[in-house]
């Protein structure tokens, strides 16, 4: 699997490339194309046509959640591959995949904070598959689905609230989910934003996956400035599963960050990374 970072909040000096605070990573995986989040804007199309990426080949996208440093890029993809069309270009229309609740109305301060577009809106570009279970994208890429929250210190607090069953109800953003690639030296997580929490979901991934050894955590880890309890916890499990290599990102905060280079192989990482494994 190669991943390469379209968005991040940093950018790798030297490179020349956009960045925002959002996430989009360009992943290759057994001859297929994905592209696991778009950011806020039109960042991920620009850094991807100065790297000779082509958004046109996508086999699938995928939505970590709804959130709109996610999502709205989004609609960049629906211009993309209307113009493409009316032009006769050669293109696929890929899937969006995600969890059923990732395109429902999000909003906090009376602000809306999630996707632009609406399930029904999106179906009418691309085919869907809103999924609570896994879902297997080849032999070694897993969308997690719904993660199962057992901790104590995780995910404990609402962001905001969403529209669901005609109500405003807090939004724990039970649509937050995760790649998994089950590598040959161990599973490598990819995060959007991990509010379901990291230790959940890499709880999770070894249990979809039957696999316990983990080689990389790459994505946000939803570390901004967190409780003692919180960090001191997910430090300990980092530490307890032997957990060497991560690359925390987009909402890990530099204390956190500290924190974590105390017990793991802390990478950095910017637009313009690429990791392989």
């Amino acid at each position: 699997m190669k991943l390469t970072v379209l968005v991040d909040n940093n950018t790798i000096i030297d490179r020349y490339f956009l960045g925002e605070p959002g996430v989009s990573y360009f992943i290759e995986c057994e001859g297929k194309k994905y592209l696991f989040d778009t950011g806020y804007s039109d960042v991920f199309l620009k850094n991807a046509n100065k790297m000779g990426i082509d958004l046109l080949t996508l086999d699938a996208i995928i939505v970590s959640h709804g959130h709109n440093d996610h999502t709205w890029g989004i609609g960049e993809l629906v211009r993309l591959y209307t113009e493409a069309t009316f032009e006769g270009r050669n293109l696929k229309i890929p899937t969006i995949i995600a969890h059923p609740d990732a395109f429902l109305e999000k909003r906090e301060n009376g602000l809306t904070i999630g996707s632009m577009f609406s399930e029904s809106q999106l179906r009418s570009t691309f085919p869907l598959n809103l999924s609570r279970k896994p879902v297997m994208l080849s032999e070694k890429l897993m969308f997690l689905g719904e993660i199962d929250r057992k901790n104590s210190f995780e995910a404990i607090n609402p962001i905001g609230e969403t529209l669901k069953d005609g109500k405003w109800k807090e939004d724990f953003v039970l649509d937050d989910s995760a790649l998994v690639y089950k590598s040959d030296v161990g599973l490598v997580i990819i995060t959007g934003c991990s509010h379901s929490g990291i230790c959940n979901i890499v709880e999770y991934a070894k249990k979809a996956c039957n696999e316990d050894k983990i080689c990389d955590i790459i994505g946000g880890f939803h570390l901004l400035t967190p409780s003692h309890d919180q960090l001191t916890h997910t430090s300990e499990y980092i530490t307890r599963n032997q957990i060497s290599t991560i690359h925390a990102c987009h909402c890990t905060d530099t204390y956190s960050k500290i924190k974590l280079a105390q017990v793991a192989d802390l990478k950095d990482v910017g637009v313009g990374l690429v990791v392989e494994y």
